[in-house]
């Protein structure tokens, strides 16, 4: 089974505060992206296309290992998905069985985890995203802000990534999709194309990276490693 990741990175790093794009962000001395790419390889994924800004490709070229393929991100993260699976299926490349989907701004998911969506993947589920327990109280609330109901947990999981899916799947899916759509993320296309997807356990270190509060934590969980003990 060849898997190929796509790697979202062209978001700004305007919420973080930042000049530069999230993505090349640095995370105890290295960019997120260079964090997740690594973490994917270690998980067993054969390739990584990243999607980048199209004004910073030499930046991310020198950041990223050899191999690692770079293409022009889009407007939004549909727009840059959909450019990836672009070079996931150029035919002068080895065919892609599955494809990964992953974001930049979540450096930190363990290689378990893309593994554990990848066997999903080879049992034979079309789609297949990670996932965690909600375990704070939620409710529901009116224009006003105030409580119209307690909505119930049990059913409730938070969507991480990596994503994964049958590779001919997903371009069917992204294929029926509007071209001015944008939905949250690629499970919801499959979804809207009527694909089951199937869950697997997500990680609590899989946390997006959005705004500075994130990145301190992320530089925390680096230094105290995963004993909770300083290595760094």
């Amino acid at each position: 089974m060849h898997a190929v990741a796509i790697v979202a990175a062209a978001g700004s790093g305007s919420r973080l505060g930042a000049a530069l794009p999230k993505a090349l962000v640095p995370l105890a001395g290295r960019p997120l992206v260079v964090w997740a790419v690594e973490g994917l390889l270690a998980g067993g994924v054969d390739e990584v296309v990243v999607t980048v800004p199209a004004t910073e490709r030499a930046a991310f070229a020198d950041a990223l290992p050899a191999g690692v393929r770079l293409v022009d991100g889009g407007a939004t993260r549909t727009a840059s998905v959909r450019a990836g699976l672009a070079a996931v299926t150029d035919p002068g490349r080895p065919a892609a069985d599955v494809v990964l989907v992953h974001d930049a701004a979540r450096p930190l998911t363990p290689p378990d985890v893309a593994a554990r969506v990848l066997a999903a993947l080879a049992a034979g589920a079309p789609a297949v995203v990670p996932v965690l327990p909600v375990v704070d109280t939620t409710v529901l609330v009116d224009d006003d802000g105030a409580v119209t109901d307690a909505v119930p947990r049990a059913p409730l999981r938070r969507v991480q990534t990596p994503q994964g899916f049958d590779r001919a799947t997903l371009v069917a899916a992204y294929s029926a999709l509007a071209d001015d759509a944008e939905l949250t993320d690629d499970a919801a296309v499959v979804r809207a194309a009527g694909v089951r997807v199937t869950t697997v356990p997500g990680d609590e270190r899989s946390a997006k990276v959005t705004v500075p509060h994130d990145l301190t934590v992320a530089e925390l969980a680096v230094t105290l490693g995963p004993s909770g003990t300083v290595t760094a």
